[in-house]
């Protein structure tokens, strides 16, 4: 039986990354190498993220980096189709009706 793959994730968009690094859920600033330490990912994953050239991650790592910030997950992350990696729309209740 085979797994299915993890849920990817497009980080929204660098800048916002940096952004919410100078000033975390604490209101303290972060390095790249606090983050990816906190965050138990590697030092070169966020570096990628914040130069734009990564922009996946599987959900647990962008958890792990959303939970280290100090943001909820969608506040620098969106859900990415698991075939393309495409963005995939996020209907709200209201759409949906």
């Amino acid at each position: 039986m085979s797994e299915d793959p993890p849920q990817m994730y497009a980080v929204a968009s660098s800048d916002r990354l940096k952004t919410l690094m100078e000033r975390t859920g604490t209101g303290e600033a972060v390095t790249s190498r606090e983050l990816a330490a906190k965050a138990g990912v590697a030092h070169g994953t966020v570096g990628a993220l914040m130069s734009g050239a990564q922009r996946f991650v599987p959900e647990d790592k962008a958890r792990a980096i959303t939970t280290a910030l100090g943001v909820e997950l969608k506040v620098l992350f969106i859900p990415a189709e698991r075939s393309g990696r495409t963005f995939v729309p996020i209907q709200n209740d209201r759409e949906a009706s």
